[in-house]
C-alpha cells in the first residue's frame, strides 16, 4: 500500500464550532448562534448562554497555538471555514475589514508550517439577517449575496489558497434546511417543494463561484462536499436493493450536478414522486455547467436500508440515519464503524464520476476523561480513536491500491470542538484534547492525546508507518 507522493493529510474544523468570539471584531450572528442544542433543539430569538459554540473551543484567539499543533502532527492541509458573517455580518455593501484580517492570520499562520490551508466558504453558518429576511436560501436573491462574499474572499486570498469548497454537506439541505440552508421555516411547514427550490438556489450559487474562481485564477481547484454515507440493503430481496439504490441516489443527485453540470436521469422521477415543479431559468442551466475539479465528502459510517425499514431497529447517526448493520461494531454512540464503507464509497464515486477524491471528514466522536500522563500533564488514551483511524487509511489505501485517484484526507475535529448536530462537547474526536466541559466550565488549555503521536507518525510517513 502506497499514498501518492505529495498526499494531503491533515484535519478539519468549522468555524461556528471551534472559533467562539461570537460577536468579537465586528462579527455578526449566524443561525448556529440561536440553536443551542443544535439541529434537533428549539431556535431561540437570541444567542443564550447554554450555547456552547458562542465560545467554542476559543480558535479565534489560540489558532497560533492550535496550527503549532497541527504542524506538529505533521499536517500538509489544514480545511478550516469562513464566518460568512465575519466578512458580511448582515447584508452590507462593503464587507468588515476585521473579519478578513483574522483570516489572513489564520491562513500565513498555515503557510508559515507549509499547510496548504483549503477553506469552505459556507459551512453551516450564515448570516442571521439574511436566514430571517430571506428564509436563507429558500429565496433566490440568497445566489447574489453568496456570489457577494465569496466574490470578496477568493480576490483577497486566491493568490495563497489553492484548495476551496462552496458548500458543506450540501445534500444535508434536504434533511435540515437550517442546518445547511439557512431557512428559518420549520421543516414540517416546508413542502418537497420549497426543499429542492432551496437546494436548486445553493447548487447554482455553487456554480457561479466556481465559475468566479476559474475567472478569478484557472490554477485555483475548487471541489464539490457531500456528507457521505454508502447504502447496503438490508437484505438481498429485490425491492431492498432498490430502496438501497433510491437512497443512493439521493447522495447522487447533489454530485452529478457539480460534476456534469445538469441534473441526473432519475430526477425526474424523483420531482415526480415529491409532487415538485423546480424553476429553472436558462440562466441557470447555463450557470450549472460551470463543474467542480473535485469531489470531497465526510464519511463517518455507512447505512443500511430496506423497502419495509419498519421491521428493524435503528442505528444512531449525526444526520443521516439507517438501520443497524449486524455485521459492524459500534462506538460509543451507537454509531457504525465500517472502514470498508469508505473503500466502497471511494470506488463507486471514481466509477461514477471521473474526478479526483478528498476525503474531507472522517472521525471517531467518544466520550472521554483525562488522566495524569506521568509528566506532570494529562492525556486521554484513546485507543478506539487509533484503531478507528488505523482501519479507514487502511481502507483508502486499498481504494488506491484498486485505481481511485485520492489526493487528501482530512480527520474531522482534530482539536476537540463542539458537536454540530447536538451542540455537545461531550462527543469528542480529536487528537489534541481541549479542557472545556458541557456546562461551559474549563481552562480550555490543550492537552495531546495518546492517539497525537500515533496520528503524527502516520502522517510524517505518508501513511507506510501504521502500526
Amino acid at each position: 500500500m502506497a499514498f501518492p507522493k505529495g498526499f494531503l493529510w491533515g484535519g478539519a474544523l468549522a468555524a461556528n464550532q471551534c472559533e467562539g468570539a461570537y460577536l468579537e471584531d465586528g462579527k455578526g450572528l449566524s443561525q448556529q448562534d440561536v440553536m443551542p442544542q443544535g439541529v434537533r433543539g428549539p431556535v431561540t430569538n437570541q444567542p443564550t448562554p447554554d450555547n456552547l459554540k458562542l465560545i467554542g473551543t476559543d480558535f479565534y484567539h489560540r489558532y497560533r497555538e492550535d496550527i503549532a499543533l497541527m504542524a506538529e502532527m505533521g499536517f500538509k492541509v489544514f480545511r478550516f471555514s469562513i464566518a460568512w458573517s465575519r466578512i458580511y455580518p448582515r447584508d452590507e455593501v462593503e464587507p468588515n475589514e476585521a473579519g478578513l484580517a483574522f483570516y489572513d492570520r489564520v491562513i500565513d499562520e498555515c503557510l508559515k508550517y507549509g499547510i496548504e490551508p483549503l477553506i469552505t466558504l459556507s459551512h453551516y453558518e450564515i448570516p442571521l439577517h439574511l436566514c430571517r429576511t430571506y428564509d436563507g436560501f429558500r429565496s433566490r436573491e440568497m445566489i447574489g449575496f453568496f456570489l457577494r462574499y465569496a466574490e470578496t474572499v477568493l480576490r483577497r486570498y486566491h493568490d495563497r489558497v489553492k484548495y476551496w469548497l462552496t458548500f458543506n454537506e450540501i445534500n444535508v439541505t434536504l434533511i435540515s434546511p437550517l442546518l445547511g440552508a439557512g431557512v428559518m421555516t420549520p421543516k414540517d411547514q416546508l413542502s418537497a417543494q420549497d426543499r429542492f427550490q432551496t437546494a436548486h438556489h445553493q447548487l447554482v450559487a455553487s456554480a457561479r463561484v466556481t465559475a468566479l474562481a476559474k475567472q478569478l485564477c484557472p490554477a485555483i481547484q475548487i471541489g464539490c462536499m457531500a456528507a457521505s454515507a454508502p447504502r447496503y440493503p438490508m437484505t438481498c430481496d429485490p425491492q431492498d436493493m432498490i430502496a438501497m439504490m433510491t437512497s443512493q441516489q439521493e447522495l447522487d443527485y447533489f454530485i452529478h450536478v457539480h460534476c456534469t453540470g445538469e441534473y441526473p436521469y432519475y430526477a425526474k422521477r424523483l420531482w415526480w414522486e415529491n409532487n415538485v415543479c423546480l424553476e429553472i431559468t436558462e440562466e441557470d442551466r447555463q450557470a450549472l455547467k460551470h463543474t467542480v475539479d473535485f469531489i470531497s465528502f465526510s464519511y463517518y459510517s455507512s447505512k443500511v436500508v430496506a423497502a419495509d425499514e419498519s421491521r428493524y431497529a435503528m442505528a444512531n447517526g449525526n444526520i443521516m440515519r439507517g438501520l443497524k448493520n449486524p455485521y459492524v461494531p459500534v462506538s460509543d454512540y451507537d454509531y457504525p464503524i465500517d472502514p470498508e464503507g469508505l473503500r466502497y464509497i471511494l470506488n463507486y464515486l471514481y466509477d461514477h464520476f471521473h474526478k479526483p477524491l478528498f476525503v474531507a471528514e472522517n472521525g471517531l466522536g467518544s466520550k472521554e476523561e483525562l488522566t495524569p500522563d506521568g509528566n506532570g500533564g494529562f492525556t486521554v488514551k484513546d485507543q478506539a480513536r487509533i484503531e478507528f483511524h488505523r482501519g479507514h487509511i487502511q481502507a483508502m489505501a486499498r481504494a488506491i491500491d484498486d485505481g481511485v485517484e485520492v489526493f487528501g484526507y482530512t480527520s474531522w475535529g482534530p482539536i476537540d470542538c463542539v458537536s454540530a448536530a447536538s451542540a455537545e462537547m461531550t462527543k469528542r474526536y480529536g487528537f489534541v484534547y481541549v479542557d472545556r466541559n458541557q456546562d461551559g466550565s474549563g481552562t480550555l488549555q490543550r492537552w495531546k492525546k495518546q492517539s497525537f503521536d500515533w496520528i503524527a507518525k502516520i502522517y510524517r510517513s505518508n501513511g507506510a508507518d501504521l502500526d
